[in-house]
């Protein structure tokens, strides 16, 4: 076998080496990099899955409130609306008897002016 003598000190070989560790040194970087960009990007995502989940959350929660007070404002519109009810039942009775005691006044006196 043949042995070959590395000399350190040797300008060619210190240029040769830190061509080497360059190079890994880069390629390390980029392969880290990228590795560090999948890394955010998947972050991210699941930053903006829980953004959503919470705002389904936020909607589920407005809309329930909204449907109550809906059912509030449904629930008083219809006690408006029996109050009024009430009081033009009352008025209808009340006109239908105002209306014949009127007709029997007249008619009375009408069959006492005439005998």
């Amino acid at each position: 076998m043949v042995k070959m003598e590395i000399d350190l000190q040797d300008p060619e070989f210190r240029k040769l080496l830190e061509e080497l560790v360059s190079q890994a040194v880069a390629r390390f970087v980029a392969e880290n990099e990228l590795r560090a960009r999948e890394i955010s990007l998947v972050e991210r995502l699941i930053r903006v899955e829980e953004e959503l989940k919470a705002l389904r959350e936020i909607m589920y929660e407005y809309m329930k409130l909204t449907d109550k007070r809906f059912e509030a404002m449904e629930q008083a519109n219809q006690q408006r609306f029996e109050a009024i009810e009430k009081r033009l039942s009352f008025l209808q009775w009340f006109m239908g008897f105002g209306f014949t005691f009127i007709a029997s006044l007249i008619g009375i006196t009408t069959y006492l002016l005439a005998h």
